[in-house]
């Protein structure tokens, strides 16, 4: 599991005293520093930092475990068992993974997110995309270990979400604990990283594409990388072309207990520097004091050196009262735009794990689960939207940009267009009214609200986890895209103007009727993979492409294809395809079909098989199973290829017979 950034910097906070505010206005505000670069995509902009490291069991994520959500991520979360310190927004996600947390203050149940379900990461671009925010920083760890297949996905799924919404991204490198970095990540980029560059979404300034690499120079046991390996891996991202950005310590320039010393040939042979200040200042007299101490220095010497500054602001930790309605965010915003620095990074975006996240958060204790112990926006007593810090994020970068004008008063208020909190009522009486081999008809009594009912959100049970089958308007939906002969549930919740959900109606189960035999039970299903190389990622073999495919990484059989169905499925029948081409010899590759209902629980469905796959005959292969089986994940796990040294596929068809 990650160490948080936060462990490195607590023997240092206590090396400087805050100032007060009084001190810190009567300052004289330095000139705007003179940009080493003109506008690009991190110079003049906001860059929030993206973890993207949150999973679920039962979300198809590789890592198949609570990621960073709990302690032991083999456990759900629950007050004994957690990885948070606060909890998000859930109104807004399709799918939700049930916690071990008790319910909600408003009797909803206590779900997660899943960072690896693509719906999350489109969700959380689009909140970027509607506040304004420019960049984003996809976090990446030392991806040698457990975690490396995951965080390859977590860049496939982030690239498209960017590309999808107008928002530029890049990737961090975070070498906390990589030990063997100096080699390792110079492999990882040219292997896997690099090929992201291609994206219209990656971030470029002066023409090159953009990376950082953060934790050179920190005084702890976990970054323990010479001055030589540092400026020898920052020098060989500059050969690649590459703009370099370089995550370091407040004290990089002042010297101190947070920093090494020696360093300071690495710090100045960055592009850009960008300090880190989480849990090493909690209000706003200590954002004043870091701006006299550090930022206004900082940016002298950035400009003396030819660099570019990007200065860190957090919203504040809200397990530690710190943020106080946004007026402790806001100063840090007004102190950068004084001192004139050239980009602003945000931390975090996604970062509930030490409450410094600016996602949507849960506004009251009616959002919180109720043994949770969690505190809520409104902790001060005044009541926050949970976009809030989103809002304010995007009002800070238009001050950076010059569109509003500098000003030590937050504009942003707590809550935009009045503040309605009060949730509707559940809608009534909920009914199967019809069905077929792949369609539900649903019907329900009309909800109330205080102000107005906007829709209602049909939600389809499955376990412990609930994912939204599609929105209403009116009292009736019919669910399509099922399978045949499959057990559903279903509930309704009411949704409002202002965003609240009520409580969900009454569920309802039927099974839908049996089907030809015709229909892909996989086609647009969710997939994952042991590994891919370069674009050729899972999502291919289920996107109805011919032409697209999954390719594994190459002499390093078993690797494996897995595709979920989302509900347990009797299938009988598998198609397999590579492209039609005749670019694509005859080959023949040895699999074994695997089948779960939950992930970790596999078992042989067939025996290991030799199909052939001829482009005379289409370059398909057909898979039969002796009887019918039910299951919800489906897995093909490759051991050889004649044709390639990986294992192939452009569709994955399954049929019920």
């Amino acid at each position: 599991m990650g160490v948080t950034r936060r462990v490195f910097l607590q023997a240092a906070i206590a090396a400087t005293a805050a100032g007060g505010i009084g001190a810190a206005e009567t300052a004289l505000a330095s000139p705007a520093g003179a940009a080493a670069s003109p506008p690009g995509d991190v110079v003049g902009k906001v860059t929030v930092g993206y973890q993207g490291w949150f999973a679920c069991i039962g979300d198809s994520a590789p890592i198949d475990g609570w990621w960073h959500w709990s302690q032991n991520w083999g456990q759900p979360p629950s007050r004994s068992n957690t990885g948070i310190t606060c909890w998000p927004d859930m109104r807004e996600y399709a799918h939700g993974y049930r916690t071990a947390y008790a319910s909600l203050g408003n009797g909803q149940p206590a779900t997660l997110f899943s960072s690896y379900d693509q719906q999350t990461v489109d969700l959380h671009f689009s909140w970027m995309q509607q506040n304004a925010i420019d960049t984003a920083a996809l976090q990446r760890f030392n991806p040698s270990g457990q975690e490396g297949p995951t965080r390859d996905g977590m860049a496939a799924k982030v690239r498209s979400s960017a590309e999808s919404h107008g928002v530029k991204f890049y990737i961090m490198y975070d070498v906390s604990n990589w030990w063997q970095m100096q080699s390792e990540i110079k492999t990882d980029w040219t292997t896997k990283m690099s090929a992201h560059t291609s994206s219209s979404a990656y971030a470029r300034q002066n023409g090159k594409p953009v990376v950082c690499i953060w934790g050179f120079g920190f005084n702890d046991d976990n970054h323990p990388f010479s001055v030589d390996a540092c400026l020898d891996v920052i020098n060989w991202f500059k050969g690649q072309g590459c703009y370099v950005i370089g995550g370091v310590p407040r004290e990089w320039r002042t010297g101190g207990a947070g920093t090494k010393t020696g360093y300071m040939d690495v710090y100045h042979a960055f592009n850009m520097i960008s300090p880190w200040m989480v849990g090493a200042i909690g209000s706003a007299a200590e954002s004043d004091n870091a701006y006299n101490t550090y930022t206004v220095g900082d940016e002298a010497d950035c400009v003396a050196h030819g660099m570019d500054y990007q200065p860190c602001v957090l919203p504040g930790d809200v397990s530690g009262r710190q943020r106080a309605h946004g007026d402790f965010m806001w100063r840090q915003f007004y102190n950068m735009c004084r001192a004139g620095v050239q980009g602003i990074y945000i931390s975090m975006f996604d970062e509930y794990n030490e409450g410094n996240q600016i996602a949507k958060t849960a506004e009251t204790q009616a959002s919180v689960p109720t043994d949770s112990g969690f505190l809520a926006l409104d902790e001060d007593g005044t009541f926050c939207s949970s976009d809030y810090y989103l809002r304010l994020t995007g009002d800070g970068g238009r001050m950076l940009k010059g569109q509003i004008a500098l000003t030590a008063i937050r504009p942003t208020p707590p809550v935009a267009g009045g503040g309605d909190i009060t949730p509707p009522s559940a809608p009534g009486s909920l009914q199967v009214t019809g069905h077929s081999d792949t369609t539900v008809a649903l019907a329900w009594n009309a909800a109330g609200d205080n102000v107005g009912v906007t829709g209602y959100r049909i939600m389809r049970v499955s376990g412990s986890t609930s994912t939204q089958a599609g929105t209403a308007t009116g009292t009736s939906f019919t669910v399509t895209g099922l399978s045949p002969s499959t057990a559903y549930t279903f509930e309704v919740v009411t949704t409002d103007a202002a965003g609240n959900l009520s409580q969900p109606s009454n569920q309802v189960s039927v099974t839908t009727d049996a089907g030809s035999g015709t229909i892909d039970l996989a086609l647009h299903k969710p997939t994952s993979e042991s590994s891919h190389t370069q674009v050729y990622g899972s999502g291919n073999a289920t996107d109805g492409n011919p032409n697209s495919y999954w390719e594994s990484a190459s002499n390093a059989f078993p690797q494996w294809l897995q595709v979920d169905l989302q509900v347990a499925t009797g299938i009988r029948r598998l198609v397999l395809n590579l492209p039609p081409s005749t670019a694509w010899g005859t080959r023949t590759q040895t699999l074994t079909v695997l089948g779960a209902t939950e992930v970790g629980t596999f078992t042989t469905l067939l025996s290991s098989a030799n199909c052939t796959f001829d482009p005379a005959t289409g370059n398909t292969a057909t898979l039969t199973l002796p009887a019918s089986v039910t299951t919800r994940y489906v897995r093909l796990n490759f051991t050889a290829n004649t044709g390639w040294p990986a294992g192939q596929c452009s569709g994955l068809q399954i049929f019920s017979t």
